[in-house]
């Protein structure tokens, strides 16, 4: 019986997609005031003062850049000849002990200070090493370009996790961006902020070399190069000419597309607020910028060219929109010959004043430990002390918890509750419950009914209420029941169940958004909780509107409490909470907002805190990203909580 009910589908309400429905329907609406307030820029004091806002809100929605007083401490660990250029193989310091692998590209007879570029990789595992990222290298050396290429964390030389029972880094391709970027959305940080200063750091570097002319200074890259530049072009005013490459689009196409993105391209709130990708090229106006797209790439050509499109009008407002160029190539997704050369060209003529065309005949694959910046092929092996972005988090940790201990109690507590209700409650227009019921059998002795309702508009809560066949006159008291899966997990929790409804209750087993029956279709081929799966990916999109998953699901609680109260709901003599597991953040979210209620909470197998998970190097990330509200630990941990309900 239970088992049958565990694949119980919901007929009186399509709920499947209701949870796509309702993310896509806010973000159109953010995109569309986006495009409003855009095509309101008519001169070029509102195009300043809008990408003055713009960088301000990006780097506050990641928690600001780290100071970059410290010294790189550049170590040349080998130079290595290639003909008509060397590459000299660096190590430098972004912050201390925070290691960085380069090659430095220097074409023979550069005897002056002139042009360079400096290239961020994509998410090729082998970072700067990757075939195509070489070739790129070389095509921009070949004009007569200084290059340097950095390996980005989590790439190349640069892997900071091993597998579990191994001596081999994590399996899946550069698996370290979503595993540390995940940790920093509680600290009210975002993984960006250490890409970006890695990359200001190296600009640091290539200004300091006497053959780079400071002024002279562009910046390419391909897919996640291309959000590196993409931040660049924002952040770093010192970036004279940009390429950015396989990734310019507009946030509609890739919504539509259905993919999820890594953490370092999660950017919490912009949406909200009205950006989108033609503010990446707004910022770089009036300097030059060559897109760089292919027809069939994962980020949608149609995107790619109205982007493009519509920002040309800005850099018409300084008489120069022949500085805002598209450069197309029929391929999937890469950084591919044609477009390398394009680039080269590109370079040539903004930054050595040349036109140049690059032939890529030739083109050297390097491989192999001669080529290697680090004498292991790993920094970690070489430099025991070196410092990833999980060492950060913890550090940022402890300041967050120093801050918050420094508050008096009573104040820390009024600000964490009121942070809470406004992450949770304050945003969501209220509607009516209107639940409907459909009964689905008996159990034991009990009725068991389907019950939904509305707990946002477009958004509907459920569960199965089981409850005594004959109950007599009076109000039963009622627990609502919250584990992961909901009403698709009964059999695990028959005994608990036929327990609470034997001593006199009712149960409310609850299904949140996006799990038990209210798990919604497949959005693209990967597993539904999955890194990259469906409900990853329309969490990362709730980020981009200054929401998430959990704010979403600690509200459902909320609701659930008064459907259990209402008398068209359960109709309830009085309401009780169960959670269970991570799941249980939720309940102790949602319970937080309702103190001035009589509303017990007990918790089984609880999480013990959100500190504890970003303090583990290693830990399951199935689904993480669910549990997470961004920016909590900045007002209180799960342990305060629970010590402000006793």
């Amino acid at each position: 019986m239970l088992q049958d009910w565990e694949k119980f589908r919901i007929g009186i309400h399509d709920v499947k997609d209701q949870l796509r429905d309702h993310v896509y329907g806010r973000s159109l609406k953010a995109f569309a005031g986006g495009d409003q307030a855009r095509d309101a820029v008519t001169n070029t004091e509102q195009l300043e003062a809008r990408r003055r806002h713009m960088r301000e809100r990006l780097l506050a929605e990641i928690g600001g850049l780290p100071l970059r007083d410290t010294p790189l401490h550049p170590v040349t660990t080998g130079i290595t000849q290639r003909d008509g250029y060397r590459i000299e193989k660096i190590i430098l310091q972004s912050m201390p002990l925070v290691y960085v692998t380069a090659h430095l590209y220097v074409p023979d007879g550069r005897v002056s200070p002139d042009g360079a570029v400096l290239f961020v990789c994509g998410h090729g595992p082998e970072g700067k090493l990757y075939p195509s990222y070489q070739r790129v290298c070389q095509c921009l050396v070949r004009a007569g370009l200084v290059v340097l290429a950095i390996d980005p964390m989590g790439q190349g030389e640069r892997l900071g996790y091993r597998d579990r029972g191994s001596d081999k880094p994590f399996a899946r391709l550069v698996a370290e961006h979503e595993h540390a970027g995940v940790q920093c959305w509680p600290l009210g940080d975002g993984l960006a902020r250490y890409f970006i200063h890695d990359i200001v750091r190296a600009v640091d570097y290539l200004s300091s070399r006497p053959e780079v002319d400071p002024a002279k200074i562009g910046m390419t890259g391909s897919s996640g190069g291309g959000t590196q530049t993409a931040l660049a072009m924002i952040c770093e005013p010192r970036i004279v000419a940009a390429a950015p490459g396989t990734f310019i689009m507009n946030r509609e196409s890739y919504l539509f597309a259905g993919q999820a993105q890594d953490a370092e391209q999660i950017w919490p709130n912009m949406s909200a607020l009205g950006f989108d990708h033609e503010d990446i090229l707004l910022a770089m106006v009036p300097r030059p910028v060559l897109v760089l797209a292919v027809t069939g790439d994962i980020f949608p050509i149609e995107g790619t060219r109205r982007t493009v499109e519509r920002s040309r009008r800005f850099w018409d407002m300084y008489g120069c929109g022949d500085r805002l160029q598209l450069a197309e190539d029929e391929s999937p997704h890469m950084y591919t010959i044609p477009l390398a050369q394009a680039a080269a060209s590109f370079f040539a003529l903004h930054l050595l004043g040349k036109t140049i065309e690059v032939n890529a005949d030739g083109l050297v694959l390097e491989d192999g430990s001669d080529i290697r910046c680090t004498a292991s092929g790993q920094v970690f092996d070489d430099y025991p002390d070196a410092r990833k972005v999980y060492d950060e988090n913890v550090t940022r940790l402890a300041q967050l918890e120093a801050a918050r201990e420094a508050l008096p109690e009573t104040e820390r507590r009024a600000q964490a509750i009121a942070w809470i209700d406004d992450r949770v409650r304050r945003r969501r227009p209220v509607c009516d419950l209107n639940p409907r019921h459909q009964r689905i059998g008996s159990w034991q002795g009990l009725t068991v009914q389907s019950s939904i309702w509305w707990s946002q508009p477009g958004l509907f809560g459920h569960g199965f209420l089981f409850a005594a066949a004959n109950p007599g006159p009076e109000k039963r008291p009622l627990t609502i029941a919250l584990w992961e899966g909901g009403t698709t997990r009964l059999q695990a929790h028959e005994d608990w169940i036929r327990g609470r409804c034997a001593a006199g209750e009712a149960v409310l087993v609850l299904d949140v958004a996006g799990s038990g029956a209210l798990a919604p279709n497949a959005i693209n081929g990967k597993p539904l909780r999955g890194v990259f799966g469906t409900l990853h990916k329309l969490n990362m999109d709730l980020l981009w509107l200054g929401d998430s998953l959990a704010a979403f699901r600690a509200y459902d609680v909320l609701r659930a409490v008064e459907f259990a109260r209402s008398p068209q709901g359960a109709d309830a003599a009085e309401v009780r909470l169960y959670a269970e597991g991570r799941f249980g953040v939720y309940a102790e979210w949602a319970h937080a907002l309702l103190e001035a209620d009589t509303v017990p909470l007990e918790t089984a197998q609880e999480w013990e805190s959100v500190a504890s998970w970003v303090r583990s190097e290693y830990y399951d990330n199935t689904g993480i990203g669910e549990y997470v509200l961004p920016g909590l630990l900045r007002h209180c941990d799960l342990p305060d909580l629970r010590g402000w309900r006793k």
